[in-house]
């Protein structure tokens, strides 16, 4: 009865043991959280090694895509005179945005805004007690450059010209500018006050979500209504790739406009937009020159703003470097009767401009990594298996994901023997075997030392009790 009572106990252990650890497997096996990708190196410009700006800092790039056609100096830190009005003017129509203003909203001019200012700067010449709307400043401020108008609004938003500035600061923070430091709301010159050309197209970015930025900063000529305290005024844009003013020298096919700025410290800077056949650019030009001669004067900002163009336009279009149905590799597949790999395919297409002279299956190297070298089935149609990079030596263009093409099944009969392979392999299940074997032999033993004992204890009694008959003599 013992033994059966002891055999019950070790199945049971056994069973029990056995339910178990499949549960202790998977513990084993599930980890923590996959880890978060990792970003794409930045990305260096495909412009020619030889082409160059002639300013401090350039920057080529696609809005929509936001793709980078060329970078010069694009982080360092410059004075940017008036396209400092890029903020101001997106401050002004987010504040129309949240209810705080609107378009039509009438604003009458403080001393404090107008003695802000030097009379010999940019200025339409608003008077203080002069009544304007929010929208004709705003055209006064973006076409004409008017420094009076950017603290006019500034006072209406904020109360005051200095919470404007702590509020552009903030913004600047919350767009993701590094390297931009204001000191008032239209770029007079402060040695504390700067930005760098990236910075300036993520304010840009920024400020051509509003319906209202892209049509202001594009008009060549606006009049201004008669005020309380003024004739009607006439605007012209001083982007002169919009505008023929002055001169129609600088005409530029697709332009759109955005914002002039110059300074002594600044030297000639311009943040501009341009579209043809579907296409638009951005550009931003920091610290140009302006040259004067006799027979001409030359605004490089605007030159080179136009060769920046010409570069996007010309030298770049886009190009197909990997389509969605492509079959690009092949992963291996476990526990599966159905087949033993899988194709896998990229997540979407990748479209990128490119120099016209370079080919994307020639020029572009494709850097695949597999998630795993093999996966256990079941498997479902668009499971991640990996990912695919496109880049030269220089320039990632993209990094996707690769995706299982088709569904394949698991076999039930791979699981089990699996499962069963791995259970025998489970150096717990042979400790704990171990240790019940050795205490099952520890029971024989010590059973067998029992019953050894108690075999000479019954020949020890038997004997004295053959010995207590009573008989004394000699045998025969």
């Amino acid at each position: 009865m013992k033994i059966r009572r002891f055999c019950a106990l070790f199945f049971s252990l056994y069973l029990a043991l056995s339910l178990s650890l499949p549960v202790l497997a998977a513990a084993e096996d599930a980890g923590g959280p996959p880890e978060e990708g990792t970003e794409p190196e930045a990305s260096e410009p495909a412009a020619p090694e030889s082409f160059r700006v002639d300013a401090k800092a350039a920057l080529l790039i696609d809005p929509d895509t936001e793709e980078i056609l060329y970078e010069q100096n694009a982080h360092e830190p410059l004075y940017p005179a008036s396209v400092t009005k890029i903020m101001t003017c997106l401050l002004v129509l987010e504040a129309i945005e949240d209810g705080k203003l609107s378009m039509d909203t009438v604003l009458t001019a403080s001393e404090t805004a107008i003695s802000a200012v030097p009379p010999d700067g940019s200025n339409v010449g608003i008077k203080p007690g002069e009544e304007l709307t929010v929208e004709e400043l705003l055209y006064c401020i973006m076409l004409s450059s008017a420094n009076e108008g950017c603290n006019i609004l500034a006072e209406a938003i904020d109360g005051s010209i200095p919470a404007f500035v702590e509020r552009m600061n903030q913004k600047a923070q919350e767009l993701g500018c590094e390297d931009t430091h204001f000191c008032n709301t239209n770029g007079l010159p402060d040695a504390n006050h700067y930005t760098t050309a990236w910075d300036l197209w993520l304010i840009t970015r920024e400020a051509r979500t509003y319906p209202d930025f892209m049509p202001i900063v594009g008009t060549a000529y606006h009049e201004v209504p008669a005020t309380n305290l003024a004739e009607a005024r006439q605007l012209y844009n001083t982007n002169y790739l919009i505008s023929s003013y002055k001169t129609s020298y600088y005409l530029y096919k697709g332009a759109e406009g955005i914002k002039t700025g110059s300074t002594e410290a600044a030297g000639y800077c311009l943040v501009a937009s341009a579209t043809r056949s579907d296409r638009s650019l951005l550009t931003v030009v920091l610290g140009a020159n302006r040259v004067v001669s006799p027979e001409i004067t030359l605004t490089y900002s605007f030159i080179e703003t136009a060769k920046l163009l010409d570069l996007g336009f010309d030298e770049f279009e886009r190009k197909i470097l990997l389509t969605a149905d492509e079959l690009v590799g092949e992963v291996n597949v476990e526990l599966s009767q159905q087949q033993n790999t899988v194709k896998v395919h990229p997540a979407q297409e990748v479209e990128r401009l490119l120099p016209k002279d370079m080919d994307p299956i020639r020029d572009v190297d494709r850097v695949v990594t597999y998630t795993a070298e093999s996966v256990e089935a079941p498997v479902e149609k668009g499971q991640v298996m990996g990912q695919i990079t496109l880049r030269t030596a220089d320039t990632v263009y993209a990094t996707v994901d690769l995706l299982a093409d088709e569904d394949v099944s698991v076999s039930r009969l791979l699981v089990f023997r699996r499962d069963l392979i791995e259970f025998l392999h489970r150096p717990t299940l042979w400790v704990i075997l171990g240790g019940v074997v050795s205490f099952v032999f520890l029971i024989l033993i010590l059973r067998a030392i029992l019953k050894a004992r108690r075999k000479r204890a019954s020949r020890r009694q038997a004997v004295k009790k053959s010995g207590s008959s009573g008989y004394r003599g000699r045998r025969r």
